[in-house]
């Protein structure tokens, strides 16, 4: 059985959005979910990697489909994040 995978649409919105919605999801997820991040800022592109290491969360996947950004981010298990 796979992974529940949550979807966080942040496109149209600029850093620190992104990330901030993406911080809200993981906090909510369930251990061992995966939330999908989509986002337009290129900011995004370097914030949300750096989030993600400082966390010492897993970016199962980044790519890019014209304009949008998708980050895939495994959850650690929900609760506050430091």
């Amino acid at each position: 059985m796979s992974s529940p995978e949550i979807l966080v649409d942040a496109r149209g919105h600029r850093c620190p959005v992104p990330t901030l919605r993406l911080r809200r999801a993981l906090e909510n997820a369930p251990a061992g979910a995966r939330v999908r991040l989509l986002a337009d800022d290129p900011l995004a592109r370097v914030d949300v990697p750096h989030f993600v290491a400082n966390l010492g969360l897993i970016l199962v996947e980044q790519a890019q489909d014209g304009e949008t950004l998708s980050f895939l981010v495994e959850a650690s298990g929900g609760g506050s994040l430091a």
